[in-house]
């Protein structure tokens, strides 16, 4: 495996990512949409992982258009949540579908593209099933999904959401909502987890959960190689 950092050039402007490339090439490419803390030392290790799965994985730095480079802990919440609350929605949807095309011209690139999410990107990975021409998609514990459940009528590819039953940032009226919305869609694929919290299957966080981390993380796998197949 061998990690990079590159530049990606969307719309607005040119913005960071970080490559991990996988033994063999080409190999289906998933992008790594990241929680609130930046591309920090959490979501590199997640795209090494998948790119020690055989996928080709970029994880884009999506918090550019207010501080290029933002990587921090989870000790630095006021930070976090102060970058979360000026995100654009909007713009980060196109600097993923930018990075999409990126990747997908990318020689070591199959041609098939998927994006898995966390937090944020949890939710940024529901709405790139909505808007982009992503392959498949798969959100951890987004937060905000119940307020634009409206967008799914543009869902068109695969879907697969991890609901943390006793998230306090995804109460249960939002989940409630979610399952009322989406558990009847046959690209839609639902899990539950009952008493794990936000951010379970994030390595050393205080809700981490071991044995439900890796129940997740098979799940998404399987998922992956069903919808883009494996190196």
């Amino acid at each position: 495996m061998n990690s990079e950092r590159i530049t990606v050039t969307g719309p607005a402007g040119a913005f960071g990512a970080y490559v991990a490339r996988p033994s063999r090439e080409p190999a289906p490419a998933v992008v790594v949409l990241q929680e609130i803390f930046g591309v920090n030392a959490q979501m590199r290790e997640i795209t090494d992982g998948l790119a020690g799965q055989g996928y080709l994985a970029i994880c884009p730095d999506l918090f550019w258009r207010l501080q290029p480079g933002v990587e921090i802990s989870e000790d630095e919440r006021p930070r976090a949540f102060e970058l979360y609350s000026a995100f654009d929605i909007d713009g980060g949807i196109a600097d993923i579908q930018a990075t999409i095309d990126h990747i997908r011209r990318d020689p070591g690139c199959s041609g098939k593209v998927a994006a898995v999410g966390f937090c944020l990107g949890g939710k940024l990975a529901y709405l790139s099933g909505c808007r982009t021409d992503i392959d498949a998609s798969i959100g951890y514990y987004g937060v905000g999904i119940e307020e634009r459940l409206d967008e799914a009528k543009g869902l068109e590819r695969p879907l697969m959401l991890h609901i943390a039953e006793e998230d306090g940032f995804v109460p249960k009226p939002a989940q409630d909502a979610i399952r009322t919305r989406l558990a009847d869609n046959p690209l839609v694929v639902l899990y539950s987890y009952p008493d794990r919290e936000h951010a379970f299957a994030r390595p050393r966080g205080p809700h981490y959960h071991e044995a439900d981390a890796m129940v997740a993380g098979q799940r998404s796998l399987d998922f992956l190689r069903a919808h883009i197949g494996n190196a």
